[in-house]
């Protein structure tokens, strides 16, 4: 049976799903809280399904929720694409645009982007590379590529570059439902310390957990290193160990269908800043400058 649906309603149940508490999301969208559960609470009637678990600490997507999530995140976008109407915007631009990105953010980040650029630029070419950050750098500052997608926290000389934060994540604990510390409302990393720990390698994915740990002078209690996400998935949802990771690369589920779930950690944990740098003080091509503003407008930074 339809039902009507509002951008509102979509705008509100997506910052639900983003920060995971309904109060938190009121906040975000200077709303009350009962505007954000009021909004979810007609989606759910409207659709015949929970998409939401609610837990003591907050709210989780449910399956149907997930892929409620993914839709009504493609709806926004195309909607707010439909009115970013930039000066410089011309459907008929062509050239080729130089871009390279890292694994994380190649992976789990800039696909849906690239294919939304290209809707609205179908003539602009994409010389799309797989690098490391280091490398990155080097090619960006050599003018060998136009734009870096990197993770900003771990840049090195950050001065030398033109840059822009795209997406801050929150990193939170990744945990099987049966974990003892599922049980708990927000863990802290004291309580995480007392478990095996799975830490991943890609990305100076080590690096930057490391250095926030002993911060606090503390040490994860490290079980397994691995480079590939599936396998830390597969891991924590079999209850080897937990993790803490960002929301951007999060999935509440394995590769095999078991469930994972995410829970806030007490102590601060920095957060994920990914972004995109060029080369300060360099003009940019009108086909890199166009997929500069439209990533800008895009992630709403």
């Amino acid at each position: 049976m339809a039902f009507d649906l509002t951008l509102r309603q979509l705008r509100y149940f997506v910052a639900a799903a983003q920060t995971g508490q309904f109060s938190m999301a009121a906040a975000n969208e200077h709303v009350s809280q009962s505007a954000i559960t009021n909004a979810v609470l007609a989606l759910e009637s409207g659709l015949g399904t929970r998409l939401f678990e609610r837990l003591p600490q907050g709210v989780a997507l449910t399956p149907d929720g997930q892929d409620f999530y993914n839709h009504a995140r493609r709806v926004l976008d195309a909607a707010r694409d439909a009115v970013h109407m930039p000066p410089f915007r011309s459907h008929d631009l062509r050239g080729t645009v130089r871009i390279a990105a890292s694994y994380t953010l190649l992976g789990y980040f800039l696909p849906e982007l690239l294919a939304r650029f290209r809707a609205t630029y179908p003539f602009i070419e994409f010389d799309l590379r797989d690098m490391e950050r280091s490398d990155i750098e080097r090619a960006v500052l050599g003018g060998e590529t136009d734009i870096g997608v990197v993770l900003l926290s771990n840049i090195e000389k950050a001065n030398r570059f033109g840059k822009q934060v795209l997406i801050r994540s929150r990193r939170q604990l990744w945990v099987a439902p049966s974990h003892p510390l599922a049980q708990l409302d927000a863990p802290s990393l004291k309580d995480v310390a007392a478990h095996p720990y799975i830490l991943i390698t890609v990305d100076e994915g080590e690096q930057s957990t490391l250095r926030y740990w002993r911060n606090t002078g503390m040490e994860p209690n490290i079980a397994f290193r691995t480079s590939s996400m599936e396998a830390l998935r597969g891991l924590v949802a079999h209850g080897f160990g937990v993790t803490i990771l960002s929301d951007m690369v999060f999935r509440p589920w394995s590769l095999e269908g078991k469930r994972i779930e995410a829970r806030p950690i007490l102590d601060t944990v920095p957060q994920m800043d990914a972004g995109m740098i060029w080369l300060k003080g360099a003009s940019l091509s009108a086909p890199a400058t166009a997929l500069q503003q439209f990533l800008i407008h895009a992630c709403g930074t």
